[in-house]
């Protein structure tokens, strides 16, 4: 291994304690080298906090050093005015002389911006340093800015059998139970390292789920409600509950929800991929799609994913499943054992 792939892995490290906050930006990790020594570290705690280059900087006990040193980061240093300033133009104000830099940023506003800065001011610059892996490293963050969508996880429950629910009765009102105590809590961390969660009218109307992360550490992500015909309950959780984090897809506006929520009004037949869009430019880059069936095949259908998590439960509902669950033609890629369930991973492509 040489000098530089040997950092980067550090800073690759480093970047990873960031995945439960620095959404919607990317986890990015830094570190700063003089003569084959490290002596500044840093990563992206959290969206509008200081980057990773920047905690990096500000942890070097020696600042005369860095006009003597090499810094690797995981991610093309940003070139533009965000919540934060740039941090190529920091590194030049610093004088660090090498930047070591693993992939480039695919958003539009840095994307080569970064690079070309450094470079006239005459920094030597080396890219591609473990490309892959620091790609790998914020494939939600990647793919939403080249695709120009949110990254699209895919997660359902089901019996042996192929079923998402059984037939409500005044005995079993609520939606059949798939999950462990153990898988329902790595259930919350899916929800805390995606932006957003989505589910459709009937969803909320059945269950009237929260849809946080109660049962894991981090932040509980946007809640996004597709209801084509407007006939969810304007007293459900989603629009009562810190209604500030709801966002409401309907064709006609109803004046009776509270106006801290989100309405977008789009057609009965606006396309996913069009509502996708538009969360995009709303600056979320991840959605977890929990349901229900329709919403879930929908995407199946259009294309519209890129990682699925189906667990099976070791039961069958047999005459009292009601609703099949969705049907995808992949083979998973990894599979986990929780208790008597299995966790299937589906990857897309």
């Amino acid at each position: 291994m040489n000098y530089d792939e040997k950092y980067m892995r550090r800073a690759i490290q480093l970047a990873r304690n960031g995945m439960m906050f620095a959404s919607p930006n990317p986890m990015v990790g830094a570190v700063i080298v003089h003569n084959d020594k490290i002596i500044g570290e840093g990563f992206h705690h959290k969206c509008g906090e200081g980057h990773a280059e920047v905690n990096a900087v500000a942890s070097v006990t020696q600042p005369e050093l860095l006009a003597h040193s090499t810094i690797y980061v995981t991610l093309e240093p940003c070139s533009h005015y965000g919540k934060t300033p740039p941090c190529a133009q920091l590194i030049i104000d610093k004088k660090i002389p090498r930047v070591v830099i693993g992939s480039l940023d695919p958003f539009e506003k840095v994307s080569g911006r970064g690079v070309k800065m450094l470079k006239e001011a005459g920094i030597e610059v080396v890219h591609g340093i473990l490309d892959d892996d620091c790609q790998q490293l914020n494939t939600k963050f990647i793919t939403a800015h080249t695709l120009h969508r949110p990254f699209v996880t895919l997660k359902w429950a089901q019996s042996a059998d192929g079923y998402i629910d059984h037939i409500r009765t005044e005995s079993t009102p609520h939606a059949a139970r798939f999950s462990t105590p153990q898988s329902s809590a790595l259930v919350h961390k899916l929800r805390a390292t995606h932006n957003a969660i989505m589910v459709g009218a009937n969803t909320v109307i059945n269950d009237n789920p929260t849809l946080d992360c109660r049962l894991w550490h981090g932040n509980s992500p946007i809640r996004v409600v597709l209801d084509r015909q407007g006939i969810v309950s304007v007293n459900s959780k989603l629009l009562t509950d810190n209604p500030q984090r709801t966002i409401y897809f309907t064709s006609v506006e109803r004046k009776e929800i509270s106006p801290l929520v989100t309405q977008i009004i789009i057609n009965h037949d606006t396309p996913l991929s069009e509502i996708l869009t538009i969360l995009y430019k709303r600056n979320i880059t991840s959605v977890l799609i929990e349901g229900g069936a329709t919403l879930l095949q929908n995407a199946v259908d259009n294309n519209l994913w890129d990682i699925a998590r189906v667990e099976t439960a070791p039961f069958s509902l047999d005459n009292n499943g009601c609703v099949k669950a969705p049907s995808i033609n992949t083979t998973p890629t990894s599979t986990q054992h929780i208790g008597n369930n299995i966790i299937e991973i589906h990857n897309h492509n």
